[in-house]
């Protein structure tokens, strides 16, 4: 028969083990969209019409609107989305379009429900995945996810492409940054893929290394044009393909 002190620590070391249980379980729930942003047309405009980017400004976030969309429907009850996006980009191309291209962006918030946080730098970034913000506190929220759309070559997203300079890029996330990265931040098992161009050529394999969490990328180029009839999705540019 057991005594009552048995009992206690039996009792005792379950309480325990659920409580670490759900520790763990609350610790895998943050899924991370990063939104790079829109060339400006003034810059575009002085391109071969065939070489073009950005003619609509919504390139980078609507496909990433309708993934959220998805993983609302996909991911663990509970799990926080968040939205990191580049926000001078949108405030340039408003002033080109005449249009308040970063309220559309905040509906997006109020209407389905995610943690929507503005960034003007790499660093910024960086400092998002190690430490969360607001009530997202890393220690407590690991990342279960990370998705990029926006513009980038084989060593970094280029947040701001074309948008402060004509072809070139003053904000952006090179590999060699990486290593700044919180391997704890990441869950076991994270989800991360590039939707830009060429990610699969050099970053992929510095990501993992920085991180430990594979990145699937694209070797050639992503393609952002005709997404309305591929109910938005990306897709790999002629000869390209998906690697990690």
């Amino acid at each position: 028969m057991f005594s009552r002190s048995i009992w206690v620590k039996a009792v005792l070391f379950c309480l325990t083990m659920l409580a670490f249980a759900g520790g763990v379980a609350q610790a895998q729930n943050e899924y991370i969209i990063c939104s790079g942003g829109p060339a400006l047309r003034k810059w575009e405009d002085l391109r071969q019409p065939s070489q073009q980017h950005d003619r609509w400004w919504g390139n980078f976030v609507r496909p990433a609107r309708v993934r959220m969309q998805e993983l609302q429907k996909t991911l663990p009850q509970g799990t926080i989305i968040t939205w990191l996006v580049y926000r001078d980009a949108y405030l340039r191309r408003a002033g080109e379009d005449r249009d308040p291209l970063t309220s559309h962006v905040q509906s997006v918030q109020s209407t389905y429900g995610i943690n929507l946080v503005w960034f003007r730098s790499g660093d910024e970034v960086i400092n998002y995945i190690n430490r969360g913000g607001g009530s997202v506190a890393r220690n407590r929220h690991k990342i279960s996810g990370f998705e990029f759309f926006g513009h980038s070559n084989k060593y970094c997203f280029l947040f701001d492409y074309s948008s402060d300079i004509y072809a070139a890029s003053t904000v952006w996330l090179h590999e060699n940054d990486l290593r700044r990265i919180n391997r704890g931040a990441f869950a076991r098992g994270a989800y991360c893929q590039s939707w830009g161009c060429h990610t699969g050529e050099s970053m992929s394999k510095a990501w993992k290394k920085a991180t430990g969490v594979p990145m699937t990328g694209a070797i050639g180029k992503t393609d952002y044009s005709f997404m309305h009839l591929r109910n938005w999705k990306v897709a790999l540019g002629a000869g390209g393909r998906w690697t990690q």
